[in-house]
């Protein structure tokens, strides 16, 4: 007796998490055929953002590559407060909301929703959205589906984002490293990464980047030095200028790094993490040139990764804004003058123009990171 079809057959097949929610949401269809978007934004802690990632919407995103502070949005703080879910069968009660997102909402026509907060070991990770077209159909039989149905959904992602910390957490206590190193570390990491998740979501209308791929840039860029754990104390360290020799053996860590990587994905298991190859592509080639002179295969122009590029800009822009026990910190509008020079030939051009426009982001994340000379 092999004749009933599992609806959800999708979620045990090595695909991705966006695949895999799309998925979920043709079964839910097949008896709320109402729900016509389901979407989860994520929250970071550390800036109490909330931030679009997935959604199943097709063509209509109402909200992509969007963020907005917890703060700003007091309907979804009061969801927090709770810890319970919320139910709006008639979006109208929100038609004059002075928020951004409660307006795109209300022009993409949805007429109802049911937001899900998601936790994890009682930490707040997101919110977990269905939304419908039609007003008044989140009656309590549906909610009691949907609540089975969203948990399965934060599961899904909270295990996809466990396996990025964990794999996060192995590659920086690999090589039997048991202290900090390279001295741009902590506050550094911080800024950078946050740089490269503002001119990617700048860039994403010019490149077609959804959310997802955003978010990964911001979760991945932090491992762009990674390769450096394999590179000697005395180099690594050194006070002064490098030598010929020693700049040989530094440039060596980009692709020390993608070495590194590709051995804990194949040892852990990792091979289907969402766009692992942007965390690859990041290691290895955040050192490249537009104009083919960086290193350490000499691309140019698009051949570089736009992640790698991306990332570029922002380690450069942290690099001169932040002060070193053997340089001062320069002023922003010093180093976008230094990032415009360097634009086209060293950096991407787009990608230095897209940071440059978003200067009000950049230094609430100065004050927030702000620098420590001592890591």
């Amino acid at each position: 007796m092999f004749h009933h079809h599992d609806l959800l057959t999708d979620l045990d097949k090595a695909l991705p998490v966006k695949d895999k929610i799309i998925s979920a949401h043709r079964s839910i269809q097949q008896r709320f055929a109402f729900i016509s978007r389901i979407a989860i934004a994520l929250y970071d802690p550390e800036t109490r953002i909330l931030k679009t990632y997935l959604d199943s919407s097709g063509n209509d995103k109402p909200l992509a590559n969007y963020q907005a502070a917890l703060d700003d949005a007091p309907s979804l703080k009061e969801i927090l407060a709770r810890g319970l879910p919320r139910v709006v069968n008639n979006l109208v009660t929100f038609e004059n909301g002075a928020h951004v997102h409660t307006q795109r909402i209300g022009r993409s026509g949805y007429a109802a929703s049911y937001t899900m907060p998601i936790f994890h070991a009682g930490e707040f990770v997101g919110f977990l959205f269905f939304n419908s077209h039609e007003s008044d159909v989140f009656t309590e039989n549906v909610l009691s589906i949907l609540d089975i149905y969203g948990h399965l959904i934060a599961l899904m992602i909270i295990n996809e984002l466990t396996t990025l910390k964990v794999m996060g957490a192995a590659l920086k206590t690999t090589s039997g490293i048991t202290h900090v190193r390279d001295p741009e570390t902590g506050s550094h990491l911080d800024r950078m990464s946050r740089y490269s998740r503002l001119i990617a979501a700048e860039l994403a209308g010019q490149y077609d980047l959804d959310d997802a791929y955003i978010e990964h840039i911001f979760m991945f860029s932090p491992l762009h030095d990674i390769g450096k754990i394999s590179i000697p104390d005395s180099i690594l360290l050194k006070p002064g200028q490098l030598d010929a020799n020693e700049r040989s053996i530094m440039n060596t860590h980009a692709q020390k790094g993608r070495r590194m990587i590709d051995d804990i994905v194949m040892n852990f298991g990792f091979e289907s993490i969402d766009h692992i190859d942007i965390l690859r592509n990041i290691a290895e080639f955040h050192h490249e040139a537009m104009n083919g002179s960086g290193y350490p295969t000499g691309k140019k122009g698009r051949e570089i990764p736009l992640e790698a590029r991306i990332v570029a800009v922002a380690d450069v822009f942290d690099a001169l804004t932040s002060q070193r026990p053997y340089k001062e910190a320069w002023s922003n509008q010093r180093a976008f003058d230094m990032l415009k020079q360097m634009a086209g030939t060293k950096l991407d051009s787009d990608c230095v123009n897209a940071l440059i426009k978003n200067e009000e982001s950049i230094i609430l994340i100065q004050q927030q990171f702000k620098e420590n000379i001592y890591g």
